[in-house]
């Protein structure tokens, strides 16, 4: 089904926590889709929680504001409790997430919490858009220039997508090249690409003498076999829509594996 965005219940959330710069720019989009838009966010940064959720302890959340809650745990608490506790009398029709600061592409969804807090609302039957910006090796001193394409397309680009009916346990992942408005050359429905990570431990020593780690963002990489991946789109400069499906099942290994171990 479709959503009538100007009569919508919108819940915006993300992983960068519920003060980041990508956040409020994303508040302030959703309430020119729509006058019924919530924030349900974590308290602090939860990047590369992936789909986690918080079983060991309590989790707890605090009004901030009008519409406005943190959530002391991660995205997908976030979303939960949004969903099933803050807005239970009346659940919301979409779910954004992010604008997060860095892509997530090729396999930063496996790791990604903005990612994760959409899939949480999908399995929730609730459309979710994952929106997130590249921040790369771009020259500092057009820091401010960084979120106009953001600011500039967005918004559109969300109502196209809500014009579509997606297929049951289909959430979009969208991602915007970090670069001034003037300079992005359009936007690419394409796949999501993978990229060969290499070594992510960081091996340092401290003042003391200790070793300690820290971890490294994956590799670059590319797997030439996937030209039109949405990594390589995004650092040609496009907007890149990529729609991801729940169902992980590889069908074709599925046969195979019918005919090797039942015999078929």
């Amino acid at each position: 089904m479709t959503i009538d965005l100007k009569n919508a219940r919108i819940l915006v959330t993300n992983d960068d926590g519920v003060e980041a710069e990508g956040i409020v720019l994303l508040e302030k989009i959703a309430r020119t889709l729509c006058d019924d838009v919530w924030v349900v966010a974590p308290d602090a940064e939860r990047s590369g929680a992936g789909h986690s959720l918080t079983m060991s302890q309590p989790i707890r959340y605090h009004q901030l504001g009008p519409r406005r809650f943190e959530v002391v745990g991660t995205p997908t608490d976030s979303v939960l409790i949004g969903v099933s506790e803050i807005l239970k009398d009346k659940k919301p029709d979409l779910v954004l997430s992010g604008i997060n600061r860095g892509a997530n592409v090729a396999e930063d969804v496996t790791y990604s919490g903005t990612i994760a807090a959409a899939m949480e609302a999908t399995l929730l039957e609730i459309p979710a858009i994952a929106l997130s910006n590249f921040f790369g090796s771009i020259d500092e001193r057009i820091d401010e220039a960084r979120w106009t394409a953001v600011e500039h397309f967005a918004a559109d680009i969300i109502r196209k997508l809500t014009k579509v009916s997606w297929p049951h346990g289909n959430l979009m992942n969208v991602n915007f090249p970090g670069i001034p408005t003037k300079d992005v050359k359009g936007i690419k429905v394409c796949p999501q690409g993978r990229r060969r990570i290499g070594d992510k431990l960081d091996k340092r020593t401290d003042p003391k003498g200790r070793t300690y780690f820290w971890i490294a963002g994956p590799g670059t990489e590319p797997f030439e076999d996937q030209p039109h991946a949405d990594y390589r789109q995004l650092a040609d400069g496009f907007i890149t829509i990529t729609p991801l499906n729940m169902e992980l099942t590889n069908y074709k290994m599925l046969d195979a594996l019918h005919a090797v171990m039942e015999g078929a």
